[in-house]
């Protein structure tokens, strides 16, 4: 049985269905059986756009990223990655890993 890190890039103030899009995401894999997974939010960064966002200066911190992560089977992945895919606007990355639990 393989397993997937799975990264979702977002920033903040993203929604989606009228939500903050980090929430919806945390619900909505909680509601499809992930078995969890973490929000990072960052201090500095730049996209697409090349526009720095930095927790530093007040008026550029609005937007700064997140990273929604989290491991699961590579099946149960495959069965509801379309619809996170449909609903954010941003980068998702997926990394074959190996899994050890301390």
């Amino acid at each position: 049985m393989g397993y997937l890190l799975v990264r979702v890039f977002l920033r903040e103030g993203d929604r989606i269905g009228g939500k903050p899009a980090e929430v919806w995401l945390l619900e909505f894999l909680k509601a499809k059986g992930i078995s969890g997974a973490t929000v990072l939010k960052s201090i500095m960064g730049y996209g697409t756009t090349g526009e720095f966002h930095y927790e530093g200066i007040e008026v550029l911190s609005y937007g700064l990223p997140l990273v929604v992560e989290f491991v699961e089977e590579e099946d149960k992945i495959n069965r509801m990655l379309e619809e996170v895919v449909k609903n954010c606007k941003g980068l998702i990355t997926l990394e074959e890993v190996s899994l050890w639990q301390c």
